[in-house]
């Protein structure tokens, strides 16, 4: 919900029963998105179709997005934006908190995080459980919510090696079992109807390391090493992937009176294997890109700002690419900022997209690496951002966002006869629309409003046609009192135009309307209850999930909420 909440990005569900999302970004697919977590890619490849729903928020600080090219320091495949996911660190003063939370729809979360100093030592621990029951808002015999079991574990430890040096270590650890389908079959783990199982295990760990120099120039090691597997079982087939991925990278900074630069070398790694499915169909595979590069901010003069960056990569399959990236801010006043900027990006070709994952890998045929090039963008934002302070008591910031990025030889999965196989068809994708922000505060009223508008369309082969599963108009609107320390309620309403599906059809537009409120008692505990989707918005309300039977199902596409109204409610309580 919280990106969900914002302009510009929209939450995806690619499955109708096991709730598996992604995360698209200016109306553009997951997979242009980057997902990280402490500025390190631990979500990708084989396990970004889960990861979403897979991220407890109890240990987090912040959240960072970024929208449009990032690739100076992210690599080129955050071709639409990056989110960031900022975990808490140690502070002076220990920290124990935990929180439960029971759903209307049978779902249980218990979490707790510690952390505490310890002189030139600190810790932070983390860990979740999560129950999910069987659910069936609209009595179709399908989950709309699977049954899952799921464990998280996130330890790390921090430590000051000296005066000058600072070392964190850690792991994730993330274990899940998810069954969603046919009711009958989910409730009792046998019976008839449509399953999908999916069993995932990650380990992950985390290094950063800095060292100072001096108080202007440092460097800093990073370090991420992913272990993910992945079973995923329909009716009469089982699919099975092993995934080890890597990451590195040394960078070097320095700040200056009016200029700061950083450069660096990083590699990533990716190691692939099908452990189980159609042995003539194995999607295997095994790559390395080693990247550099530079990045430089000027402050010109005291009104304006330039940020130009330059990365060169060598992809093992797909060879050299080199990516250019400039800002331009101009701040004329306090109250007034101009920003215009864009950047090149591309996107090697991956069998992990959100159309294989609403196929379970089923009879998809491996990329064929020399009749494939990389997909190769390029974007431009142009933004302005206006505070206007009307009274002591009353503020508005405003926010306007024009974007444009184009695609060039987009990689496409097509039927062909039994099988589905990635082409390249002569043309390019194109994304470009418009974000519009508005947010009011009057004493403890803030009055948040958002609008989007997302045109996105594919030319292929002289044709255009709307890009499918894109709102092409969404309203965000969010009023909230908040009386700080003591309680805060919020009213949201959501706004999705009609979507183009890739039948062919229209989806009908809807209004997703919430209700969030928490009161504290005191500094150590407090109450919450949210009324989620009190208008009871279903796809299945107004339009059909599926086609055939409960044993053969042939989904359609999931355009709007399947939960419909839920509550949920708990506690949070620090000791």
């Amino acid at each position: 919900m919280l990106l969900n909440e914002s302009t510009g990005i929209q939450t995806q569900q690619t499955s109708a029963t096991s709730y598996n999302s992604s995360i698209r970004i200016q109306g553009l697919d997951g997979k242009y998105t980057q997902l990280l977590r402490d500025g390190l890619p631990l979500y990708s490849g084989y396990s970004g179709g889960l990861s979403l729903m897979q991220i407890a928020p109890l240990d987090l600080k912040q959240v960072e997005v970024i929208k449009g090219a990032s690739s100076t320091l992210y690599g080129g495949g955050a071709i639409a934006g990056l989110v960031n996911l900022i975990s808490k660190t140690p502070e002076d003063e220990q920290e124990l908190s935990f929180m439960a939370n029971l759903t209307s729809a049978l779902g249980l979360d218990l979490s707790g995080f510690y952390s505490e100093n310890f002189g030139k030592l600190g810790t932070t621990v983390f860990a979740s459980y999560n129950l999910g029951t069987p659910y069936d808002p609209a009595d179709n015999g399908l989950t709309a919510i699977p049954k899952f079991e799921r464990f998280t574990l996130n330890p790390k430890l921090y430590a000051d090696l000296s005066e000058n040096t600072d070392l964190n270590i850690g792991f994730n650890f993330v274990t899940e079992d998810r069954l969603g389908g046919a009711m009958d079959y989910a409730e009792n783990e046998s019976g008839t109807g449509y399953f999908e199982m999916n069993n995932t295990e990650r380990f992950s760990t985390q290094l950063l390391g800095n060292h100072h120099f001096s108080d202007k120039t440092s460097l800093q090691v990073k370090n991420s090493i992913s272990l993910f597997e992945r079973q995923i079982e329909i009716p009469d087939y089982a699919f099975t992937g092993y995934q080890v991925s890597s990451f590195s990278e040394l960078n070097l900074s320095t700040i200056q009176e009016k200029t700061e630069w950083i450069a660096g070398l990083n590699l990533w790694t990716e190691n692939f294997d099908q452990e189980q499915g159609d042995p003539n169909q194995d999607l295997g595979f095994t790559n390395y890109t080693l990247g550099a590069f530079v990045q430089n901010i000027w402050d010109i003069e005291q009104e304006w700002t330039l940020e130009t960056g330059l990365r060169g990569d060598y992809q093992s399959n797909y060879g050299f690419y080199l990516l250019p990236r400039i800002s331009l801010m101009f701040e004329p006043s306090n109250q007034l900022t101009f920003r215009a900027g864009g950047g090149m990006g591309y996107k090697t070709p991956s069998i992990f997209t959100e159309d294989v994952e609403r196929l379970q890998f089923q009879q998809v045929l491996p990329i064929d690496v020399d009749e494939t090039d990389a997909e190769r963008s390029i974007g431009f934002n142009l933004d302005g951002n206006y505070k206007w302070p009307i009274t002591n008591d009353l503020n508005l910031s405003t926010n306007l966002l024009l974007f444009y990025t184009r695609i060039n030889d987009p990689l496409v999965l097509n039927r062909m006869g039994a099988f589905y196989e990635f082409t390249q068809p002569d043309g390019y994708l194109d994304s470009k629309g418009i974000e519009a922000n508005m947010r009011w505060k009057y004493h403890d009223l803030k009055l948040f409003v958002g609008y989007t508008l997302a045109d996105v369309n594919q030319h292929y082969n002289g044709d255009t046609q709307q890009y499918p599963l894109v709102a092409q108009h969404r309203l965000n609107n969010v009023l909230m009192y908040e009386k700080h320390g003591n309680f805060w309620i919020g009213l949201e309403g959501y706004y999705y135009s009609k979507q183009q599906l890739t039948d062919g059809t229209t989806g009908k537009p809807y209004w997703i309307l919430g209700v969030m409120t928490e009161k504290k008692f005191g500094e150590k505990f407090s109450l919450f209850l949210n009324f989620e989707n009190i208008l009871d918005t279903r796809q299945s309300r107004f339009d059909s999930l599926y086609t055939g039977t409960l044993n053969d199902p042939n989904f359609k596409d999931i355009y709007a909420p399947v939960d419909g109204f839920i509550i949920n409610g708990g506690f949070k309580i620090k000791i």
